[in-house]
């Protein structure tokens, strides 16, 4: 066989083999299942649940989606609008690695994912979620009286409860339904509004923990008119 043919035919399937690398692109290394553990980091801010929005959008269906698009989420910054992205595998690896260099001006606080692996499991699992094939990545428990990742609030056991908030100098004092007393430094309670399915039974808010060292907690109300009419100033 001619050396140039030769040649010509082995060039031609390295450039079919770098064709096909290019072409699956960083998914094809990523693992989805340990995807979700890594993505319990994102949590706290994001779920995976068709429009169940929290301080980020929900990411069900991000792949191949333009970015700042998510339907009813209200709270994009201007940056990511206006950006001209759409969310792939290298798109994501970006965001992912340094989402303020990526995108400058963005309002997301998340310093970014340093490790390439972890950024490659997290993207296929992010696909995978779109595709309706995702492992499940339940949610870290911990914190004080309930765990303070999105839940159910219709749902809190007694402990989460609330029954009456009293306050008295630079202190809450919180009973719940279990009959427990919870006084908390006025500084480190918090008064929250969930009007979503998943928020609290209207008159009944629920308290859930937060901070590492379990010392600080929200209340959580069905509605903003709860919060000043539930609390009473005393000192008994």
């Amino acid at each position: 066989m001619d050396h140039k043919i030769r040649c010509g035919r082995a060039f031609a399937a390295l450039i079919g083999c770098l064709s096909f690398a290019v072409g699956n692109g960083s998914f094809a290394a990523g693992d989805p299942k340990r995807g979700a553990q890594v993505f319990q980091a994102c949590m706290a801010c994001h779920s995976v649940q068709s429009g169940e929005h929290m301080t980020g959008p929900s990411l069900a269906h991000i792949w191949n989606r333009k970015a700042g698009t998510v339907e009813e989420f209200r709270r994009y910054s201007d940056a990511l609008k206006r950006a001209n992205v759409l969310w792939n595998e290298n798109t994501l690896d970006g965001w992912l690695a340094n989402p303020e260099q990526f995108i400058a001006g963005n309002s997301m606080t998340f310093p970014g994912l340093k490790e390439s692996r972890d950024r490659q499991d997290v993207i296929a699992y992010l696909r995978a979620v779109s595709e309706g094939k995702a492992p499940s990545a339940e949610p870290r428990r911990g914190g004080m009286m309930m765990r303070s990742a999105k839940v159910d609030l219709k749902k809190a056991p007694p402990a989460g409860q609330v029954v009456s908030i009293s306050h008295c100098g630079d202190t809450y004092t919180v009973r719940t339904a279990d009959g427990k007393i919870n006084k908390v430094w006025e500084f480190n309670l918090r008064f929250k509004t969930d009007s979503s399915t998943d928020g609290p039974v209207p008159g009944k808010p629920v308290i859930v923990g937060a901070g590492m060292q379990g010392d600080r907690a929200s209340v959580v109300f069905a509605a903003p008119a709860e919060i000043g009419s539930f609390i009473k100033q005393t000192c008994q």
